[in-house]
């Protein structure tokens, strides 16, 4: 569940400007079979087996339209659901409900989906202490709602931002002139808090970050027997994190060479959607 605070004072503007997008001087359609206010309900039924999630999103969505809204949810986030269940019922004013329902189901369907292929990746990774993470190849003003929706599937967010973490990859290195000036210069920069990730892609460049002093190193696009090496050779001395064509199939291969973590882009930009409809909308006046 979303903190109520949370939701005021983070999401609700994202959700006002889809609406917005939406709905850019009214709904039509909505005003033509509706000349008046009247109240209805409407039943929310899956239509596919998965996860659920965003259920708290869905019922907001409503409630910014019509503060009469009330949504009565049969499930909660995280629940697995199946085919044919009813997953709620929302209240309100019929004209709301129709000009919130698209915009109220892409949301769920979206999150539904990434909630759904993260729990798949993370059953691969049952009994093996690595953390499966997601990273910032998410949909334009959409990552609070991806994020969540990762940790709703079992998984953990890597950095929420660039804000939030020092992550040296090819390109800052590049800037820098060295893995070992990226660092030193990093080192000096940053708060003292903040741990400093190197990305390598050579073993040569472990050897490197590990003198260097990085407290994460990513082993990014390295095959098995490579990552396998570069494992040996940090030691125990940084924590590990596998990038890079990380896929559902290579999961368990991953776990057992004893990363740390393991991140994949795919929770987020490659996860279909799963499958919700808006259906049996009457009045109840």
């Amino acid at each position: 569940m979303i903190n109520g605070v949370t939701m005021k004072v983070n999401i609700d503007r994202y959700i006002l400007n889809t609406l917005k997008e939406d709905i850019t001087s009214e709904d039509v359609s909505a005003n033509a079979v509706m000349p008046e206010d009247k109240q209805g309900k409407a039943d929310l039924i899956c239509k596919q087996d998965g996860i659920i999630c965003g259920l708290d999103i869905f019922r907001r969505t409503f409630e910014l339209l019509d503060d009469t809204s009330r949504f009565d949810a049969k499930v909660k986030d995280g629940d697995r659901v199946k085919k044919g269940d009813l997953l709620g019922v929302i209240y309100g004013d019929i004209k709301a409900i129709l000009s919130g329902e698209r915009t109220a189901l892409n949301y769920l369907q979206r999150m539904s989906g990434i909630a759904t292929i993260t729990r798949e990746y993370m059953d691969e990774l049952e009994g093996y202490s690595t953390t499966l993470l997601d990273t910032r190849k998410t949909t334009p003003n959409m990552r609070p709602f991806e994020k969540y929706a990762v940790t709703v599937g079992g998984a953990t967010n890597h950095r929420y931002n660039l804000s939030d973490g020092v992550l040296l990859k090819d390109n800052h290195i590049g800037a820098a002139g060295s893995i070992t000036k990226a660092v030193e210069l990093a080192r000096a920069y940053a708060p003292f808090v903040r741990k400093i990730e190197v990305e390598t892609e050579t073993l040569d460049q472990v050897k490197e970050a590990v003198e260097a002093g990085a407290e994460i190193i990513m082993l990014d696009n390295m095959d098995n027997d490579t990552m396998k090496k570069a494992v040996e050779l940090i030691n125990g001395r940084a924590q590990t994190e596998c990038s890079g064509n990380v896929t559902k199939e290579r999961l368990k291969e991953i776990a057992e060479i004893g990363v740390d973590f393991v991140s994949c882009g795919a929770l987020t930009h490659s996860a279909p959607i799963m499958d919700v409809s808006l259906k049996n909308l009457i009045p109840t006046e």
